[in-house]
């Protein structure tokens, strides 16, 4: 029981930090957007875990196929975020090269 508990006070500094995530602006898009899905990850588990524990008499954990299923909005979630920083790191360490001429301009 204390398990539960302490899963469903987590989400209140998740909440937190997700809203300084956003209000700070400098959190590209993307990743946020992953940290944001981590909440459908919780949204799933949580009814996912009740089944278990009514069907099966079991921890959703024991239950590989409902665990399983439940995980990949886990896994989606952190590659969003890592697809996120990635495309950070990617255009502030690879600037566009300014120093070509853009002919694409008419005089």
């Amino acid at each position: 029981m204390l398990k539960e508990n302490l899963f469903a006070i987590s989400l209140f500094p998740y909440l937190g930090f997700l809203w300084f995530l956003t209000k700070s602006g400098q959190t590209p898009k993307l990743a946020l957007i992953g940290f944001y899905a981590l909440l459908i990850f919780v949204a799933v588990t949580i009814p996912a875990g009740l089944y278990a524990r009514n069907v099966y008499g079991l921890e959703l954990a024991n239950v590989d196929w409902l665990h399983g299923s439940a995980e990949i909005f886990l896994t989606l979630s952190n590659i969003l975020v890592v697809l996120g920083f990635e495309r950070s790191l990617r255009s502030t360490t690879h600037p566009p090269d300014t120093t070509k001429p853009d002919i694409t301009q008419t005089q």
